[in-house]
């Protein structure tokens, strides 16, 4: 089960009240602290090359062989280019990246964070980035969507690693992230009506795992409740958000990013 553990959570800080990647710095790194932030830059000059506002941006938290096929990404968020305050004070320009984290001390609860590129890789198992830039026009109405404190409007706190996608009695990192791709596309956040639509044009992932390792899974992480699915498991994916956009025509460009450049998306569209 340590694949259910790995979706959408991010290092544990003891210090902290939720899962953030690495936000203070003292999560655990398996890599330099110079080669992380290297790796963030790189990120954030390749998205700006592209011409990026908003991108949808993807990470590795845990081992390839841990996570069931169809899934590559543990965890997905929103990038936004944003005016950033340093800590001394200094006003830059760079990605602002909103995320969904589970709370540390109540797994089946999640809260809505705003982090950096460095803090979004600083824990991760591989330095690979998962890239999507929508279209100009939406995300266009991705960064009205911000403006409006959309992503809040569209988040359920009640958090299951399997969340199902067609309604809104659980939500994970890529749910979040659909609803936010969703609200703005459609103009709404009428949860019933983004369910509708989303039921209408998206095709989530379907997990290659029994039902009874999902609910033995329950027993040890809150944040493991399939109770929101019918019949077979399927969830949101990095994939299943890229092949949504491509296949209506949202989609300007997508990648997998690593030290070495950009390579193909390891699974087609």
């Amino acid at each position: 089960m340590k694949w259910i553990q790995g979706l959408c959570m991010a290092a544990v800080l003891s210090a902290s009240t939720y899962t953030l990647a690495g936000s203070q710095n003292s999560g655990k790194a398996r890599f330099e602290a110079n080669q992380i932030a290297q790796f963030a830059k790189q990120v954030e000059r390749y998205a700006a090359n592209q011409g990026a506002h908003v991108f949808v941006i993807g990470r590795v938290g845990r081992p390839e062989g841990d996570l069931p096929e169809g899934i590559e990404f543990t965890h997905v968020a929103l990038a936004v280019y944003s005016e950033l305050t340093t800590t001394d004070g200094e006003k830059k320009q760079g990605y602002a990246i909103h995320n969904l984290y589970q709370l540390n001390d109540d797994p089946g609860t999640s809260q809505l964070i705003i982090d950096y590129p460095t803090d979004f890789f600083w824990s991760v198992h591989d330095l690979k980035a998962a890239i999507a830039i929508p279209s100009r026009a939406l995300q266009q109405k991705l960064l009205d969507a911000f403006t409006q404190g959309v992503p809040a409007k569209v988040h359920n706190p009640s958090y299951s690693v399997v969340a199902n996608p067609f309604n809104n009695q659980k939500q994970n990192c890529t749910e979040h992230t659909l609803n936010v791709i969703n609200a703005a596309l459609y103009s709404t956040t009428d949860m019933a009506q983004l369910k509708v639509n989303t039921r209408a044009y998206f095709e989530p992932q379907a997990l290659n795992v029994s039902r009874f390792k999902l609910a033995l899974g329950s027993l040890f992480n809150d944040g493991v409740d399939s109770s929101d699915h019918q019949g077979k498991v399927k969830t949101t994916t990095f994939t299943s958000i890229v092949r949504y956009l491509n296949n209506n025509q949202l989609l300007a460009h997508s990648t997998v990013l690593t030290p070495d450049g950009p390579v193909d998306l390891k699974y087609p569209l």
